[in-house]
């Protein structure tokens, strides 16, 4: 990508809106969860979480473009405690859904995780964190950087929404087969593993190295 060309030029900004569909509408740590809350209490109650991703990826590529991961980066063993975190949240999230029982009546009172957590879980998350650093460092020019970083953070934030909705959609379409204790321990145990595939390797990796 030339760095030269603003963010507005047609070919870097039609770049970018596909990296942010690939990367946001793709298997991860936030798409498992909008599957499984949106099978657990339907589409409409899960757009609180879907709309909590979509601006925690945003305000974290914002974040980290305006100079915050520079400056962590700096702190001794900052990156090696962040990764630690983020294993153990997740590794708690995928214990909770693999325990958790058949769907009941009580379940649609409310979500697992709202707005809030949505935007709190993209600190600890790992494709987050890889998303907003590769999309800032590929598509992000220099010239009148911080002009181009919020607005490369509003694309992201907008992108997400449809992106990570329609797993929510995708959830919904298993809410009755959750009525059944087989099914729903299937559907617990696959989505479990899914967040752990999906994220696991990558944290392995980065502690390795």
């Amino acid at each position: 990508m030339d760095m030269t060309q603003p963010m507005t030029d047609t070919s870097v900004l039609l770049s970018f809106l596909l990296f942010c569909v690939v990367m946001t509408g793709t298997p991860g740590p936030n798409n498992a969860m909008v599957l499984l809350v949106g099978a657990r209490v339907g589409v409409w109650r899960a757009m609180p979480l879907v709309a909590g991703i979509s601006v925690g990826v945003g305000l974290l590529l914002a974040a980290l473009g305006l100079g915050l991961g520079t400056l962590l980066s700096a702190i001794p063993g900052f990156d090696v405690a962040l990764r630690v975190v983020g294993a153990a949240y997740i590794l708690w999230l995928a214990w909770k859904i693999a325990s958790s029982g058949p769907l009941q009546v009580r379940d649609d009172d409310t979500a697992p995780m709202g707005f809030f957590g949505g935007v709190a879980f993209q600190w600890v998350n790992p494709k987050a964190w890889a998303v907003t650093i590769s999309g800032v460092a590929t598509y992000v020019p220099a010239e009148h950087h911080a002009q181009n970083v919020l607005l490369a953070a509003v694309i992201l934030l907008l992108v997400s929404v449809p992106c990570v909705g329609i797993w929510a959609v995708g959830g919904a379409t298993f809410r009755r087969l959750l009525m059944h204790p087989r099914y729903a321990l299937l559907f617990n145990l696959s989505m479990a593993l899914v967040l752990l595939v999906a994220t696991l390797p990558a944290l392995v990796q980065s502690l390795v190295l």
